[in-house]
């Protein structure tokens, strides 16, 4: 099993942003490059967690629409 991809952007409610591969912190100020490989390695980490989720999500709905209603005969 390959591991998930992070899409670059922003994580919500979250100051960093992911862009060209490279992570950012961004605010109104302005923004600056996270270069702590532990830091970068946690974002990684989080981040490719969350394409994971949203996989796993993705794929029990299409299962959801793919399986026929069950019939229960009127018994639970």
């Amino acid at each position: 099993m390959s591991t998930p991809t992070p899409r670059p952007g922003r994580f919500t409610r979250s100051p960093v942003v992911l862009r060209d591969g490279q992570w950012w912190l961004v605010s109104r100020a302005g923004s600056i490059l996270a270069t702590d490989p532990t830091f970068t390695s946690a974002l990684d980490g989080y981040a490719q967690a969350i394409v994971a989720a949203d996989q796993a999500v993705a794929d029990l709905r299409a299962r959801e629409s793919e399986s026929p209603p069950r019939d229960t005969g009127g018994q639970r």
